[in-house]
């Protein structure tokens, strides 16, 4: 039973976690403010979760800028086309977000808040809904994450793998 209570993450200094939160506030706000202003939606749940990776795990593989807006476009897109060849139901947010790991895991571009993007997108009712907010906004997360980290002084995102 102590192991479910193991704390497992390293510890975070003070300035690092109020940085981290920081720069959530920073990208969530900015995105928040873009979309009242254009009407135009930015901003889905799943993103909130990003902000988690960007901001407090920027050298994880799991928040490097191919895995944010690719694990988020790709998620959408098959959400999308989940929802459209399987009728609405329980079933449908199940096999697209099934799909949606297996497809991430096999490009290498896993992003585990894409999971709930196809969960959305099975629900959404437009295409536009992979445009806005899903490119947009995952583009405009990873804008804001890489000017932040340089303003900061860290090193974002990770040198490519050969």
């Amino acid at each position: 039973m102590k192991d479910f209570l193991k704390l497992h993450l390293p510890r975070s200094t003070p300035g690092k976690s109020l940085l981290a939160g920081i720069g959530t506030a920073l990208a969530i706000g900015l995105l928040s403010l873009a979309s009242s202003y254009s009407e135009i939606a930015l901003l889905i749940a799943p993103f909130g979760a990003t902000c988690v990776l960007l901001f407090a795990a920027p050298a994880a593989p799991f928040s490097q800028p191919v895995n944010v807006v690719a694990g988020h476009v790709m998620s959408a897109a098959i959400g999308l086309v989940t929802a459209m060849i399987f009728p609405f139901g329980l079933l449908t947010v199940a096999i697209a977000a099934g799909l949606a790991v297996a497809a991430m895991m096999t490009l290498r571009v896993t992003h585990p808040p894409a999971g709930a993007t196809a969960l959305v997108a099975a629900l959404a009712t437009s295409w536009t809904f992979l445009v806005f907010p899903v490119l947009s906004g995952s583009l405009a997360l990873v804008i804001v994450a890489t000017l932040y980290h340089r303003l900061a002084g860290n090193s974002y995102p990770l040198a490519g793998q050969k």
